[in-house]
């Protein structure tokens, strides 16, 4: 049950402010049905996060050794610093399928796209490295995922705005760091 709570406390968090939920946000603008987005999302999500969870797993599983703790350690400090970088969404990171598909479709393939290398995905390596459960860590972080951008897609840009990104960044930044000295001193 740690697995899942960490994973899911972990991207809620760190996905404020990214680039997904920017994404999120612009696609209610501008299909205005947030149901379809909602589930292409979640699709995307579970497939994105199942594959980075599995390969995390395996890596885990695999490279396991006394050296792996500093390994995990470093990586999620990285990952706090990563977190306090700011995410631009760029209209040419979408893929073109909005022009052909459905509003569920083009999600999921956007979204998908999107967060492959993005920092949750690589964290879900990583958690998935650390707990050795795929089910998990892959639920957790796409829940964590549902939590961040389903206010985006109901809320939509004007309540988006408002957040003090800033701070959230921050906070990320935090949990990040601290989920990797936990490493480190827990081991």
């Amino acid at each position: 049950m740690e697995a899942f709570l960490v994973s899911t406390g972990l991207v809620a968090i760190a996905e404020i402010g990214d680039k997904t939920m920017l994404l999120a946000i612009v696609l209610a603008a501008r299909f205005r049905k947030p149901w379809p987005i909602l589930a292409g999302i979640l699709v995307a999500t579970l497939a994105n996060h199942g594959l980075a969870a599995t390969i995390g797993s395996v890596a885990g599983h695999s490279l396991n050794g006394p050296w792996m703790k500093w390994v995990l350690g470093v990586l999620f400090i990285g990952f706090g610093a990563w977190a306090l970088i700011p995410d631009r969404f760029e209209d040419d990171e979408a893929p073109s399928a909005v022009r052909a598909g459905s509003v569920f479709l083009t999600t999921a393939i956007a979204f998908f796209f999107v967060e492959m290398g993005d920092k949750t995905q690589v964290a879900t390596v990583a958690l998935a490295a650390k707990f050795h459960s795929i089910l998990l860590v892959a639920a957790g972080t796409t829940l964590g995922m549902m939590i961040a951008n389903a206010p985006a897609v109901w809320i939509g840009e004007a309540a988006a705005t408002r957040l003090p990104l800033r701070y959230i960044r921050w906070a990320a930044a935090a949990c990040f760091a601290a989920i990797g000295v936990w490493i480190l001193i827990a081991g």
